[in-house]
């Protein structure tokens, strides 16, 4: 099949590539039923009809999916990377060629590129934003504050993200609702914990092919992500010790029959260390200088921050390319310390992301949850809000749906008893 040439506005690496993407876009369609049928839906009804969406994600054939769905609802659509890394030129070239998105996305661009395309995200004048790390938001918040008001409001996908806008918020700064799409149930209790665990080994596995069975596998941050590595890890057969700051999540590591341990201790036994905290600087000079000669260092946050790679590249010798995706750091006394993905996420920079059937429901959420702005959006202040629980049931239910499960229903006897408070032992 040859590329169909398009008008659409883009800046993306090989118009050539479209066919490969059709493909792998196809084959994730197959596995995200949900999204599918809330693509037939929005086909029929066009909820978001006139809207201009800006989404700053992934641009994976997951995400392509979402993007399909959302023109399918009447939006205009320009898409743009939330990393350098993560573009998926196959897939951005059939966006654009196939299925006539706007796609500004490079694998491997530099920053000023990265950045001229999230400009590009905010030139499109949104009326909906949809961001994976806040880029879109903070940009038009620095720099384009003339436009916050044509914003009807947006959506975040990750922790980091709403980690951002939570401190916007609590600053009086926010200046248009914001739908926390990555606090929603169906989203952060199987994107991030089963999609990040089983992702994030694949990452590493692909970029080192080490053996993690009897490793000590040390795992930043204990949130959902940090649970889900910690577990797909154990299975793997490594030895999982737990860093956090937050005595609960601690707590429940230790229940889950982790060792617990701080940074500065954990550095002298691991094998392999992953940060998943969406916070800056947790791996640093000091625990560098401790580690194993042989260390591996990977991140599964957002942003390349978690690992202060500054101070690795000030306190080696000298460094080099081991493999795709690993360089070596050469330390003074001798010992070499490998650092994946150049501290990007290594599941996207390294492997394909989350398996499309857990990034299905993540993208209902942010479907439905795009709808729902759009009709509800008056009534809304410029706050954080989580995903209403209906949306949330509804994505459960049609999921359970598509894998042919099905669930009880309470009797009128039940529900008159929930209802109630009289009724005694």
């Amino acid at each position: 099949m040859a590329p169909v040439s398009t008008t659409v506005p883009s800046d993306i690496h090989d118009p050539g590539l479209a066919p490969q993407g059709v493909m792998r876009v196809e084959w994730a369609d197959r596995q995200m039923p949900v999204l599918a049928a809330i693509r037939e839906r929005f086909a029929a009804e066009r909820p978001l009809a006139g809207l201009r969406v800006s989404a700053c994600l992934h641009v994976t054939s997951e995400t392509a999916n979402l993007a399909r769905t959302l023109k399918a609802g009447g939006a205009d659509v320009l898409l743009c990377a939330s990393n350098p890394l993560s573009t998926q030129d196959e897939v951005a070239a059939a966006l654009v060629e196939e299925y006539e998105v706007a796609v500004y996305a490079i694998h491997g661009e530099p920053n000023d590129v990265y950045y001229g395309h999230i400009g590009a995200a905010v030139d499109h004048r949104p009326h909906i934003t949809m961001d994976d790390g806040c880029d879109v938001v903070s940009t038009l918040h620095k720099d384009h504050r003339d436009m916050l008001g044509d914003v009807l409001a947006g959506t975040e996908e990750t922790t980091t993200g709403v980690i951002r806008l939570r401190a916007m918020e609590r600053a009086g700064a926010l200046g248009f609702p914001i739908v926390a799409v990555n606090e929603a149930n169906t989203k952060h209790l199987f994107d991030n914990r089963y999609g990040t665990g089983q992702s994030t080994v694949d990452g590493i596995i692909r970029a080192t092919n080490i053996l993690l069975a009897g490793r000590t596998f040390v795992v930043c941050g204990y949130g959902w992500c940090g649970r889900g590595l910690a577990d797909r890890a154990r299975g793997h057969g490594a030895h999982v010790v737990v860093v956090e700051v937050d005595p609960l999540a601690a707590l429940q590591a230790v229940m889950d029959g982790f060792r617990v341990a701080p940074i500065a201790e954990a550095a002298k036994l691991g094998d392999i260390f992953v940060t998943a905290t969406g916070n800056k600087h947790v791996i640093r000079r000091e625990h560098f200088e401790a580690m194993k000669d042989g260390a591996v260092l990977a991140n599964t946050g957002h942003f390349d921050v978690e690992v202060d790679i500054p101070a690795l590249r000030e306190l080696s010798v000298s460094s080099a390319a081991a493999r795709p995706h690993v360089e070596r750091f050469d330390m003074p006394d001798g010992r070499g310390l490998y650092l994946l993905a150049e501290g990007r996420l290594v599941n996207l920079a390294a492997a394909e992301g989350h398996p499309a059937s857990v990034m299905d429901m993540s993208f209902a959420n942010q479907a439905l949850s795009a709808e729902y702005v759009a009709q509800n959006h008056a009534g809304l202040e410029p706050r954080v809000y989580t995903v209403p629980k209906e949306i949330d049931d509804e994505v459960a239910r049609l999921k359970l749906e598509s894998m042919s499960f099905a669930i009880d229903t309470l009797t009128d006897e039940q529900r008159r008893y929930m209802d109630t408070w009289d009724e005694g032992t």
